[in-house]
Order: structure tokens, then sequence, then C-alpha cells
């Protein structure tokens, strides 16, 4: 198949169909240091001294707050980011660069961003093996997932391995009696676990089937995701103008949209 596309487009493109994923350093750490600093002073009704001091307070937030108080606690933080009208706006720019690249740059948004909080040791913020397409998102929509602190072994998430993941799906009737804990089990040997640190975004193929454990270092881990799409691609149930947003439609596009047929009179 003939294509124009630069090498750098290639490359990554090439490196998302293999992997199912890309992580790739921000190009402009400030967007996302500006969220970091308005969780802190979302939490603490004060601005943060330095970035150090907003790791330490990420990282070890469990000493402050109990587990039956988190969910309350990350609702409120999830609320008040997404009332700020330059969230979205940031979250996309550190991303945008390679959205372009491996998605296009007439895209859609999702309305709110969300946010993940996962203490150790606690079973109530998990996310069992899945895929999105299986609850109705399109497999034309990528996962831009942000760590808002760094992210290993049992404190970040896990991808099937994207060739493993074809496999599983040829023999996936195989797997219909049991319960995703028991597909993990079958399955965890053909996964990768994400290394990712802050600073850094990964986007990846939400049709893969990933997921979460239990955390079991000793810091919480704090994680961001939003999806985003083609505008013009196929949706799934989630609709434009009711889960997404246009963020980037072009002058051409525009155009188009507001062409209207002369009418000839008989």
């Amino acid at each position: 198949m003939m294509t124009f596309i630069s090498d750098i487009e290639k490359e990554i493109g090439d490196e998302f169909l293999e992997k199912g994923y890309v992580i790739k350093d921000v190009i402009d750490r400030s967007y996302l240091d500006k969220i970091r600093s308005e969780i802190f002073f979302i939490t603490n009704n004060k601005k943060s001294i330095n970035d150090k001091e907003v790791s330490e307070y990420l990282n070890f937030v469990h000493k402050t707050i109990s587990s039956d108080n988190l969910n309350n606690f990350r609702i409120d933080i999830f609320n008040n980011l997404n009332d700020r009208p330059w969230l979205r706006s940031n979250y996309y720019n550190s991303a945008k660069s390679f959205l372009d690249l491996i998605v296009g740059n007439e895209l859609c948004m999702q309305r709110r961003v969300n946010l993940s909080i996962q203490m150790p040791n606690d079973k109530s913020s998990l996310l069992a093996l899945h895929s999105d397409v299986w609850s109705g998102d399109s497999p034309f929509e990528v996962v831009a997932w942000i760590p808002l602190v760094d992210c290993y072994d049992t404190k970040s998430m896990y991808i099937m391995n994207s060739n493993y993941s074809k496999e599983f799906y040829s023999s996936f009737s195989d797997y219909s009696n049991m319960s995703t804990d028991e597909i993990f089990e079958k399955i965890k040997d053909n996964v990768t676990w994400i290394k990712i640190k802050y600073g850094q975004v990964l986007i990846f193929d939400q049709s893969i089937p990933h997921g979460n454990v239990v955390n079991n270092t000793k810091e919480t881990r704090w994680s961001m995701n939003c999806r985003f799409k083609s505008v013009f691609s196929p949706y799934g149930d989630k609709k434009l103008g009711d889960f997404f947003d246009p963020i980037s439609l072009k002058a051409a596009t525009k155009m188009g949209m507001g062409y209207v047929e002369p009418k000839i009179e008989k």
C-alpha cells in the first residue's frame, strides 16, 4: 500500500501496531505540572512549595486518607478538576504530538477526564481484566493514560501482549464460563506490566484486554485517562455530542459542514 507518511510517523505507528501501545515523554511537562499542582491545591487548600512536595504528597496520600474515604476523596477531586476550563486542553496538549501521529489531527475527546487513585493493599479500586470494546466503545478509540506519579509493577496497570490478544480473541469462547480472575490466572504470563514515569504518556489500543491488580507497593498510584478518536471514524455506543466533543476541526471541515446545496426551482 502506497503511503506518504513521515519516517517518525511510520516509526511510532509501527510501534503502536506491533505492541498495541506506545510510551513517550511529553513534549512540555508544564501542562501536567499544572494539573498536579491543582490537585495539591484542591486537597490541601494551599499552593505547593515545589514539585518534590507534590510528589511526596501524592505517593503517600494513604497516610492521611483512609481507604473507606477514598472514593469520596477521588470523586471530589475529579469533579473539581473537570470544572477547570483548562483541564481538557492541558491534558490534550500533553499527548497532542503523539495523538496526531497515531490517531489524526481532527479529533474528538471524551468530555470528562477520568482520575484513578489506587492505595497500597486496597482492593476497592480494582479494574479486572477487560476490553473497553466489550462494553460498547469503538475499536477506533485510543486511551491516553497519564500517570501523576512514577508507576511500576503492581502500582501500574497491565496490557495483554498484542500478538497473544489475537490468539485470545480467536479462542474467546473457551473462557466463557470463567470469572475474570480465573481468566487472568490463565493469561497472566502473557501480559506486559507498564513501567512509566511521571512526565510520560501511555497511548494504548483499548480493545486489547488490560486491567490492574492489588497495589502491593508502598506507594499510591495516581493516574488519569481519557479517550480520543478521529471525528470521522465509526462510533460505538458513545456518541459525538454525548460522550465526545470535537476539539480540533480544520477549516475545510467547518466549511464543508456549513455548505448548503443550492436549490433549483422547477
